[in-house]
C-alpha cells in the first residue's frame, strides 16, 4: 500500500470492486486505486447474503436499462473477467426469469404500467392472462390471478460471491491495491476531501473518495461531514425442500420454474434441488449493524402459508437452512444513489441499492468510473439517481420493489 492514491474506495464487495475494475480496465484512466475493506471474509456483506438475482421488470426506465446492462455483463462475465493463468470465473447463471402475479385491480394496473416501460426499453417481458399462466405453470393455483408478468429472457439468478470475487481478482490483476483495514476518519479541507485515516493508523492521501460501504454508508459519509439516508434493514432468506417438487413441471423454459413474486409479496425460486424464499417483513425498523439473527417466525407465519395456498407442491415442505442479511436501505425512495456530492465534489456516493446492489453493481461501477475519468456519465446517464435528489428531498420512486 502506498501513501497516496488517485482513488480510494471504501468497501470492497461488489460495488467497490466493480468500480475498481472499470477504472483499471479503462485505458483513459492513468491513476492508482486503493480499496479498503474492513472484513476480507465478506461473511456479513450484503453481497454474500443476497438472493443473487437479476431482473429487468422495474417501473423506471433507468432501472430497466441498468439491469439490461447487468444481464449482458453477467452472461459475458467468464470471458471479460478471465485472469491469465487462472480458471475463468463461472457465475452459473440460471435464466429462470421472474414471474409477478396480480390479483387486484391495483396490482394489475401496476403490472400493465410497468410492462409499458419495460417494452419501451426492449425488455423481453410478456403479460399473461389467467389461462395463459395456468398453461405455462400448471402447478400454480391461479383462481384469484387476473394478470401475470413473465420475463422470458435477461432475468435469472447466479453466484453472488462469484460476481464479487471475479471483479476483485480482475481489478487486482490490472493493478488495483486492496487492504484489509477500516476507514476511521476522512480528512476534509473546505469542500474537498483530502485523505483517509485507517484503523491501523495509516493515513492515505486521496484524490477522490468513493463511498461503497453498503449498509454502513451513512457512517462513512459522516466521517466527511456529509449525510446519506441509508441504514441497514434486515431480510431473512429461507431454503426448503419439497416432498414433491414442482420443478420441471413448467411448460416453458425447459420445465424450469421462475422466481415467483406472489400477490402476498412472498417470493420463491429454485435453488438447486431446493427452493429459496423470503417475504417483506411486517415491521421493518433499522437493524443494528451486527444483528444478523434470522426472523424465524416469518417462515411459519408468512412464507409457508402464502406458498402452500399458491401451489400444492409447496404444502409439504421442510426448512433446511436460513440466514439474514442487510439491505443498504435508502429511506428516501428505496433506489440507488450514484453520483458526486454537489459541493464536496471529490466525494462520490455508490449507495442505497436497497436489495438491488448485486444486479446493479456492473452499471453502478461503470458509472462511478466514468464520473472519475470523464467528469460525467458516458455509457448510461445515471443523473436521475444522483445525490442531488437527496439534497432536494425529491424521491425517485420505483413501484417494483421486492
Amino acid at each position: 500500500m502506498k501513501s497516496s492514491y488517485d482513488v480510494v474506495i471504501v468497501g470492497g464487495a461488489v460495488i467497490g470492486s466493480a468500480t475498481a475494475y472499470f477504472l483499471m480496465a479503462n485505458p483513459d484512466f492513468k491513476g492508482s486505486v486503493l480499496i479498503v475493506e474492513r472484513d476480507p471474509t465478506f461473511s456479513q456483506a450484503s453481497t454474500s447474503l443476497s438472493a443473487a438475482s437479476i431482473r429487468t421488470q422495474f417501473s423506471n426506465a433507468i432501472n430497466v436499462k441498468i439491469s439490461q446492462f447487468g444481464s449482458t455483463f453477467i452472461q459475458d462475465f467468464a470471458k471479460t473477467m478471465q485472469v491469465e493463468g487462472e480458471a475463468a470465473p463461472d457465475l452459473n447463471f440460471h435464466p429462470g426469469g421472474y414471474l409477478f402475479l396480480a390479483a387486484t385491480p391495483d396490482q394489475e394496473q401496476v403490472l400493465r404500467e410497468n410492462h409499458a416501460v419495460q417494452k419501451a426499453c426492449g425488455a423481453d417481458v410478456v403479460l399473461w392472462n389467467q389461462e395463459q399462466l395456468a398453461q405455462a405453470f400448471p402447478h400454480l393455483n391461479v383462481d384469484d390471478i387476473t394478470l401475470a408478468s413473465y420475463g422470458q429472457s435477461g432475468e435469472g439468478w447466479f453466484s453472488n460471491t462469484g460476481l464479487m470475487n471475479g471483479f476483485r481478482a480482475k481489478a487486482r490483476s490490472l493493478g488495483a491495491d486492496y487492504v484489509h483495514d477500516a476507514v476511521v476518519s476522512i480528512g476534509r479541507e473546505g469542500n474537498h476531501v483530502t485523505c483517509v485515516t485507517l484503523k491501523s493508523g495509516a493515513v492515505v492521501q486521496a484524490g477522490t473518495v468513493v463511498n461503497a460501504s453498503g449498509p454502513r454508508a451513512a457512517l462513512t459519509a459522516r466521517m466527511a461531514g456529509l449525510d446519506v439516508p441509508v441504514e441497514p434493514r434486515k431480510r431473512t432468506l429461507f431454503v426448503f425442500d419439497c416432498a414433491k417438487t414442482p420443478e420441471g413441471s413448467a411448460r416453458v423454459n425447459g420445465g424450469r420454474l421462475p422466481l415467483m413474486i406472489d400477490t402476498s409479496g412472498t417470493f420463491c425460486r429454485p435453488e438447486g434441488r431446493y427452493f429459496l424464499a423470503g417475504c417483506p417483513p411486517v415491521e421493518d425498523p433499522a437493524a443494528d449493524w451486527d444483528d444478523f439473527a434470522p426472523r424465524w417466525e416469518e417462515f411459519e407465519e408468512i412464507v409457508w402459508p402464502s406458498l402452500a395456498s399458491r401451489s400444492a407442491g409447496f404444502e409439504a415442505i421442510k426448512l433446511v437452512n436460513q440466514w439474514a442479511g442487510h439491505y443498504d436501505f435508502n429511506t428516501l425512495d428505496h433506489n440507488l444513489i450514484v453520483g458526486r456530492h454537489p459541493e464536496v465534489t471529490n466525494f462520490i456516493f455508490a449507495n442505497g441499492f436497497s436489495g438491488h446492489g448485486l444486479q446493479q453493481g456492473p452499471a453502478a461501477g461503470r458509472g462511478v468510473s466514468e464520473l472519475i475519468v470523464y467528469g460525467g456519465f458516458r455509457s448510461l446517464d445515471l443523473s436521475e439517481v444522483g445525490y442531488e435528489r437527496i439534497v432536494e428531498g425529491r424521491p425517485f420512486l420505483e413501484k417494483a420493489v421486492i
